[in-house]
């Protein structure tokens, strides 16, 4: 019989990952999970699944290469890591062992942005720029656990090699209802809006919902797309929020150059899409120091109060 879920259990994206992956290795015997030492998600598998699971140690790139091997083997493998370290430290390992063979690795790697409170070392912040920059890579960052649930069990029909961003993954507010619908290439419309379109991916789409709620006590209509994918970048859904809003927000837990703003900004300059007003809010460039995700957020002014505050002053 299927487990059921407490609250509490389900707002967890590592229970919500572990849970998946699992479900999945049940039905297909080509999923292997390995990590390089990172617990979260791995024990049902790692019990069930024994012969299918590898932990390397604090081995990134060793797990790059081993995930590799098996892919072109004909496997399906999934890599639970720590984002800081999966993208740069194993970079050059999944650059020419993963995308260059184009080979269907999943990468699924936790504190991203400024959520770890670890210090520069250990934020990821430019991952997306990184994994962006990857011929053949897919670049997901999920904003809940249903939708993250969705990417997961998706990638085993998706072409070549996907990574997934999540934060710390302890504690999730649930933005969606289980039946909505979430395809892998494709933005999210999670509120309509006609004065600006917010686009926002991962941990600040839930702010994104706030602020909606927020701006419309103003009488501000707040568009917010989620784009969970940020490459291949749903162009379409960009064009749209433009036209029908001319004005565009993208809010990021990243450096705001060469992640999602970079992205909807090439979108619009391509195609010569001109708007009212166009903002980035995220990490700017600097090597934050400790704090908690929130306190960073405020200190580099990109939290609720700030985009809320800068919505207000266009209209």
């Amino acid at each position: 019989m299927k487990q059921s879920y407490t609250l509490d259990e389900y707002n967890s994206a590592r229970s919500v990952v572990g849970d998946t992956i699992a479900e999945l290795g049940g039905k297909d015997n080509r999923v292997w999970l390995l990590t390089p030492d990172i617990g979260f998600g791995c024990k049902d598998f790692k019990e069930k699944y024994p012969d299918r699971f590898l932990d390397t140690g604090i081995a990134e790139q060793n797990v790059v290469g081993i995930s590799s091997g098996l892919a072109y083997d004909g496997n399906i493998p999934f890599i639970i890591g720590m984002m800081p370290f999966m993208s740069m430290r194993a970079l050059e390992q999944v650059r020419t062992d993963i995308c260059y063979p184009n080979l269907p690795v999943r990468i699924i790697a936790n504190y991203a942005g400024l959520t770890g409170n670890g210090g520069s070392t250990h934020y990821a912040m430019e991952d997306m720029a990184l994994y962006s920059s990857l011929v053949n890579m897919t670049v997901c960052a999920a904003s809940d656990p249903v939708q993250l649930r969705q990417i997961i069990e998706k990638s085993m029909t998706y072409d070549g090699p996907l990574s997934i961003r999540i934060d710390p993954g302890k504690e999730n507010r649930i933005l969606y209802p289980s039946d909505a619908d979430f395809e892998i290439g494709k933005g999210f419309t999670a509120r309509e809006g006609r004065d600006i379109a917010v686009i926002a991916c991962g941990e600040m789409v839930d702010y994104a919902l706030q602020l909606h709620d927020a701006a419309e006590k103003e009488g501000i209509s707040v568009r917010v797309i989620d784009m969970f994918t940020v490459k291949p970048l749903d162009e379409e859904i960009v064009r749209k929020a433009a036209s029908e809003t001319g004005r565009i927000i993208v809010w990021e837990d990243h450096l705001m150059k060469n992640g999602l703003a970079s992205a909807v900004a090439d979108v619009l300059c391509d195609q010569g899409i001109s708007v009212k007003s166009f903002k980035r809010f995220g990490v700017p460039q600097v090597y934050p120091g400790f704090g908690s995700p929130e306190e960073l957020y405020h200190q580099y002014q990109y939290d609720l109060e700030a985009v809320l505050s800068y919505v207000k002053s266009l209209f």
